[in-house]
């Protein structure tokens, strides 16, 4: 019923109802506009246009204490996920990202495929740690399904064969870097998030609840809500033996 397209790259699930949107509507939004009133230039002596930006990469953090509450409207987070989708850089400017977004009983949903595919293969005395954290996450707001489109990385295979090799490796960067806007971008709206990997354990049942076009391989699973307690402290290994600088 569906096809994959490459002006077609969101499905929005709100409750029992599933939109097919086109991402050509997504606008143009500035994150850091939306948190503070900027002018085109600064000064010399004023801050730089780019600690709105670092600043929010500072505070996105894994968030698994979450609840059902959303602190902006879904149309506000749809309208994140589309402008990463559309805007986010890709190998080729091949675009190959696809998301799916759920809200409400096709989160549950998610979820509870999630929880019968786990429950089958891990050992009886596990199960209980197990269902505690998959509740956790179907305890949130809503997830954003991250796909990447096979279909659109084997066309450029054929169109480039000489970087065909490259070209799935290219595609999971390209995965990475929606992960991380998308993350970032509601993390600054006040959302909690945590980035979950069950695939490809339920990539075959999630692709018939939502009608996922075949080519779309499911990547990662954000699951996002209100946060009910800060972020575990974080530690960081010197960065003099990850950055080198040569002048």
């Amino acid at each position: 019923m569906l096809a994959a397209s490459s002006s077609r790259s969101l499905f929005l699930a709100l409750g029992s109802t599933r939109l097919l949107l086109p991402t050509c509507l997504a606008r143009i939004v500035s994150l850091s506009a939306r948190k503070m009133s900027t002018t085109a230039s600064t000064s010399a002596a004023g801050p730089s246009n780019a600690n709105a930006f670092l600043e929010a990469v500072k505070t996105r953090r894994t968030a698994y204490a979450i609840n059902s509450e959303s602190p902006i409207p879904d149309a506000r987070i749809q309208e994140i996920v589309e402008t990463a989708v559309k805007h986010c850089p890709s190998s080729f400017n091949s675009q190959t990202t696809r998301a799916v977004l759920v809200f409400g009983k096709n989160h549950q949903r998610v979820w509870d495929i999630t929880k019968e595919k786990i429950k089958a293969i891990v050992p009886a005395d596990a199960w209980e740690a197990s269902e505690k954290r998959l509740n956790g996450f179907q305890g949130g707001h809503g997830t954003v399904l991250l796909y990447e489109d096979q279909d659109a990385v084997r066309a450029l295979q054929e169109r480039a064969p000489l970087y065909a090799e490259h070209f799935p490796t290219w595609s999971e960067h390209t995965h990475g870097i929606h992960a991380f806007t998308i993350w970032t971008a509601l993390t600054a709206e006040g959302l909690g998030c945590s980035l979950q990997h069950y695939n490809p354990l339920i990539d075959e049942d999630v692709a018939k609840a939502f009608e996922v076009p075949s080519s779309w391989k499911l990547r990662a699973q954000l699951v996002l809500g209100k946060p009910v307690s800060g972020p575990a402290e974080k530690t960081f290994q010197p960065l003099e033996e990850r950055v080198k600088v040569f002048n």
